[in-house]
Formats: C-alpha cells, sequence, structure tokens
C-alpha cells in the first residue's frame, strides 16, 4: 500500500515537473499567460519554467514570413487601370505587442490586418504615379516607397515589414482588347508614317538622279557638239588648205569622191545630161 502511495506522489510530481517545463524553440519565442495576461516573455532558446495549470505557453515564429495579398485593381494618374498583385515579409519584432494587437487571433488576424495595410499603401503610393512608371524600371523605387508607408502603419501590431514586393501589374482582362487595338493602330500608324518618309526619301533620291543623269547627258552632248565642231573646223580648214595649194587637184579629188559615193552598188541608175560637168574628168579620161 505504502509502495502504491508513493508511486502516485512520484507520478503526481513528474507530471507537475512536466507541466513546469516548456522549451523554447531558436526559430520562436514564446509568452506565458496568466489568466490571459502576459506574465513573463521568452525570447532565448532553451529550457523554461512556468506554473502549472495555471499559466500557459503562446508560441509565436520567430523567422521572417511571408504574406501574398490579393489581387488589387489601382488607379494611376492617368486612370489606366492596373491589377496589382504584391507579397510582403515580416517579422514580428515585439510578441508582447504583437499579442495585445491581435489577442488570440494570432499570425491570421495579423496578416489580414497587415494586408489592408498593403493595400492601403499600394493604393496610395501607385495612385500618385502614372500606369508608365509602375511598369517602368521605376517599380523599384516605387516598393521602397510602399514598405516605408507599411512599415509606419504597422508598428502598433507589434512586427516589422522587411520588404514589400511587386510581382505583377497587368491591365484588367476586359481592357486588354481595347488597349491591344489601341497599340495596334498606333504601330500601324507608326509604320505608315514610316512609309511615308522612305517613299519620299526615294522620290527626292530618284529626283536627283534624273537631274544629274539629265546634266551629265547634256554635259556629254555639248562636249560632243563642241568635238564635232572643232573636227569639222579642222577638216574644212585641210580642205581649203588643199584647195589653196592646187585647185585642180581637189577638184579632181573631190569629184573622184563624188563618183564613188555616187556609183556603189550594182544596180545604181543616173538620169543625167552627158555633158554635164559632172562627167568632165571622166570624159578626159575616156580622151587619153
Amino acid at each position: 500500500m505504502v509502495l502504491r502511495i508513493i508511486s502516485i506522489v512520484v507520478a503526481f510530481i513528474a507530471f507537475v515537473a512536466y507541466s513546469s517545463l516548456f522549451v523554447v524553440d531558436e526559430r520562436q519565442k514564446a509568452l506565458v499567460l496568466q489568466f490571459g495576461q502576459v506574465a513573463d516573455v521568452k525570447e532565448e532558446p532553451g529550457l523554461a519554467f512556468k506554473l502549472p495549470f495555471i499559466q500557459q505557453v503562446v508560441r509565436y515564429d520567430d523567422r521572417i514570413l511571408s504574406l501574398d495579398t490579393m489581387p488589387l485593381e489601382v488607379t494611376p494618374l492617368d486612370d489606366r487601370r492596373l491589377v496589382v498583385d504584391a507579397f510582403a515579409r515580416y517579422r514580428i519584432i515585439n510578441v508582447v505587442q504583437f499579442r495585445q494587437a491581435v489577442g488570440t487571433g494570432g499570425i491570421v488576424t495579423a496578416e489580414s490586418r497587415l494586408e489592408r495595410i498593403l493595400n492601403a499603401a499600394l493604393r496610395e503610393v501607385l495612385g500618385s504615379v502614372t500606369s508608365n512608371a509602375v511598369l517602368s524600371t521605376d517599380r523599384i523605387e516605387l516598393m521602397t516607397r510602399i514598405t516605408e508607408s507599411a512599415k509606419i502603419e504597422s508598428k502598433g501590431l507589434g512586427v516589422e515589414i522587411v520588404d514589400v514586393r511587386i510581382k505583377r501589374a497587368d491591365l484588367p482582362t476586359q481592357n486588354l482588347a481595347a488597349t491591344f487595338r489601341r497599340m495596334q493602330a498606333e504601330r500601324e500608324r507608326m509604320a505608315a508614317d514610316e512609309r511615308a518618309r522612305g517613299q519620299e526619301a526615294a522620290q527626292i533620291v530618284r529626283a536627283e538622279a534624273d537631274r544629274k543623269a539629265v546634266e551629265t547627258v547634256s554635259e556629254a552632248k555639248k562636249e560632243a557638239e563642241i568635238i564635232r565642231g572643232t573636227a569639222d573646223a579642222l577638216t574644212t580648214k585641210i580642205f581649203a588648205d588643199a584647195f589653196g595649194r592646187d585647185p585642180e587637184f581637189y577638184a579632181f579629188t573631190r569629184s573622184l569622191i563624188a563618183y564613188e559615193q555616187s556609183m556603189t552598188g550594182s544596180n545604181t541608175t543616173m538620169v543625167i545630161s552627158p555633158n554635164s560637168e559632172f562627167f568632165d574628168y571622166i570624159k578626159e579620161s575616156e580622151k587619153e
């Protein structure tokens, strides 16, 4: 009987000791609550103690956590609506303040409130710029502004916003077709402008080439006429010199040339008086 009582006592003591001890993981922070109020904070990893049956332990993750927000529709300055998909990284830095802010809701309640804070920051920052800024490399600066704004608003939750990133910023589905048509019309207009400028440039080049061709042909004809005139003058001079030196020989030579040119061919027919001066040298050769 005594042994049974001793066993019960030992078991009770072991149970009480087990209920008094708890382990704080290095990835966690723990709160010791007594009747719903914070009695102690355990931030260092290792073995810790609490009052059995009276106190309870609530653990919170000490790592950096991620929060994916629902797609949000924002309206930038140019009224070109965008659907923004963002996410945030945060960590709990003050577990007492965090517990007081979210109560028993824990991470779920905290992330619900953080999402509202992030959505408000997204609307405020992205609504102050144009859609081109959101879709360009300026997005990095915008994300920094969103992060700073969310940090200020989330201080009361006992958490710290580490970073906010925009994963996607697209046009709403109903606006995509109209936007694509507008982009296509703009590209077609630009292509038509380029073709018109190309045709204008081609016409200028063609006109310049035609002008140069006419100038070149005219210059060549001019030079040819000058050369031909010089040659004719030289020929006339040679004939004149020849006539001046021996008029009879000159007349004889010209007559031979005339005979050759007029009597070529096998069916040449001439109707002329035999006593014409044209046959003077022929008649003289017959006399001889």
